[in-house]
């Protein structure tokens, strides 16, 4: 590999430490050529979405992405990340169809966001998350087509979550990613949301919420096929850790209005120890690992 190359693969690793990502210890389950592509594959759409949040600059910065990943495809990266995405693009062949994907979903939130129904939120959860899902398969060596239905529905339960654990943080933004026809079940406003208003209304919304994401958490296990569950043990480590943050949303929807809901380092490292363990084993071979997937 090439100093550049090599020096653009730490500049990605970098960046996936500074976030804090609770994706970080899954990463260590992969070889060290897998976590290098899997980095530069989570240092792009890091970049990207800061990039999105970026204030005045937003729509210059997403332009200067779709740029960037034109050079990329074309083999003329001038970006650390672009360095890094290319190689690893060229190593485990990621089609370019998921790395448009992303950017159109993170040029989705340019604009304060609204979505009517359910299925137009889950369009948004699949480009911001699906898409990345779909990505990595190629990264961690997956075979069977049928896990794209699996890395589809991790994907939406990851975004799910990460909608539900950030709605106090992206209602001051005015971002409001709850569909309003669930608002409207339930009598719960967006007024109600930027006040952090906690009554029984949002109590109910948060539960159904959470039983949806749980719907899709449980449909990724149950698509997870046997001839690449190895090479999915990193993903199973997200769904475990995310799963585990979601059970607490769920358990004091209240939390959400404080600090970000994350689990401690330990458990983090535990769960994806546990994933590593399972995929590992035949189904249902280690009572341990199972009990994994209860709330805690």
């Amino acid at each position: 590999m090439s100093a550049p190359a090599l020096a653009a693969y730490a500049e990605c690793a970098r960046i996936v430490r500074a976030s804090g990502s609770s994706f970080h210890q899954a990463f260590r389950l992969l070889s060290p050529e897998r976590r290098r592509g899997l980095e530069a594959l989570y240092a792009y759409c890091r970049v990207v979405d800061d990039a999105a949040d970026d204030g005045g600059d937003a729509r210059a910065a997403v332009a200067f992405w779709r740029a960037e990943l034109a050079r990329v495809l074309a083999g003329a990266p001038t970006h650390p990340v672009g360095v890094a995405l290319a190689d690893a693009m060229a190593r485990f062949a990621i089609p370019a169809q998921h790395l448009v994907e992303i950017l159109d979903g993170v040029a989705m939130d340019l604009a304060p966001q609204r979505f009517a129904t359910f299925a137009e939120l889950r369009r948004y959860c699949y480009l911001v998350a699906a898409a990345v899902g779909l990505a990595t398969l190629p990264i961690f060596g997956c075979r069977d087509p049928r896990s794209r239905v699996y890395a589809e529905a991790l994907g939406i339960a990851l975004q799910l979550t990460n909608i539900l654990r950030d709605l106090a943080e992206d209602a001051e933004r005015g971002r409001v990613y709850l569909p309003h026809e669930d608002l409207r079940r339930f009598g719960y406003t967006e007024r109600d949301l930027a006040t952090h208003v906690r009554n029984d209304a949002f109590r109910s919304l948060v539960a159904f919420e959470s039983a949806r994401a749980d719907e899709f958490y449980a449909a990724a296990r149950r698509a997870l096929p046997a001839v690449d569950r190895r090479a999915l043990a990193p993903a199973e480590g997200m769904r475990l850790v995310y799963r585990r943050v979601l059970a607490r949303i769920a358990a004091r929807p209240e939390i959400v209005f404080g600090p970000q809901v994350r689990l401690p380092r330990w458990q983090k490292v535990a769960l994806a120890g546990f994933a590593w363990l399972r995929t590992r084993l035949p189904r249902g071979a280690s009572p341990l690992a199972a009990r994994q997937e209860s709330p805690a």
